[in-house]
């Protein structure tokens, strides 16, 4: 979970084609970020060159937001989830309060996985909840410019131009996440800057929450063959399932377990 990020395509593009993209068949440019960050991975998700910042809720008391692109690309805007990798561990006993999560939720927190199964979703709707709140209503989303979170510097600029048609209001995201994540961002918003330099700096606006990169859930199923170990018949797959965290591998998944169907039904019909 995390934000979306949201730049200038033009400001994009110079750097990624060094100006060349005038005057030349060029794309609208885009980009892939990793890196490690204290034990979990800090990764764009869902880059959308040319693209839109959407409203993804489901509820008019929650905020999140995703990102699309149109065919053409030509949206004045590049936007991509900025997300931290979470494991179940991190929002149990000790290692859940040093994120923060029980400041969010205001509940205790289990000390295993098992112990709560659903307490990941808990986690998304108490985040979107408080985005929305942030917003102030109708959809509006919390947004920080890049370097006034990177520095821990409040949120009091004004938004800068956006694609996200609701509307923005300037929040401080950086008080508003858990303190393991808001560290992880800002560790990986660093570390970025290498590779796109100005990438977390004043041209950048973070909007939030992007929660909904992955299920939190997953419905357990046999590794060797898909089928669900409580339900005869079912195969669980895909991004609603646990298995998946984006197009492409929700898409490598159903084959993979098409594969194993294919390979049950030969076995039941020889």
């Amino acid at each position: 979970m995390g934000v979306r990020i949201e730049h200038p395509q033009r400001w994009l593009d110079t750097r990624q084609y060094g100006g060349l993209r005038d005057g030349h068949d060029l794309p609208a440019s885009f980009y892939e970020l990793a890196t490690q960050v204290d034990e979990r991975g800090v990764y764009s998700f869902c880059m959308c060159p040319g693209g839109f910042v959407v409203p993804a809720s489901t509820d008019s008391a929650r905020v999140v937001v995703n990102g699309m692109s149109l065919s053409r690309r030509d949206s004045p805007f590049a936007n991509a989830g900025i997300v931290v990798q979470l494991e179940p561990l991190d929002w149990c006993g000790s290692r859940g309060a040093a994120w923060g999560w029980d400041a969010l939720t205001r509940e205790p927190l289990p000390d295993a996985p098992a112990d709560d199964p659903l307490f990941g979703v808990r986690l998304q709707l108490a985040l979107e909840e408080r985005a929305a709140v942030l917003g102030g209503g109708g959809n509006r989303a919390p947004c920080q410019r890049g370097d006034r979170f990177v520095e821990g510097r409040g949120g009091d600029a004004a938004p800068l131009p956006s694609s996200y048609r609701p509307g923005l209001v300037a929040a401080d995201l950086g008080a508003a996440l858990p303190p393991g994540m808001t560290a992880r961002l800002r560790a990986a918003l660093r570390a970025f800057e290498r590779t796109l330099p100005g990438f977390g700096g004043p041209d950048g606006q973070l909007i939030g929450v992007e929660t909904r990169t992955s299920s939190p859930v997953r419905i357990a199923r046999d590794p060797e063959t898909t089928e669900s170990e409580q339900v005869s018949g079912l195969h669980p797959c895909g991004e609603g399932a646990g298995y998946a965290g984006g197009i492409v591998s929700a898409a490598l998944d159903g084959r993979r377990t098409a594969a194993a169907l294919v390979a049950r039904l030969g076995r039941a019909g020889g």
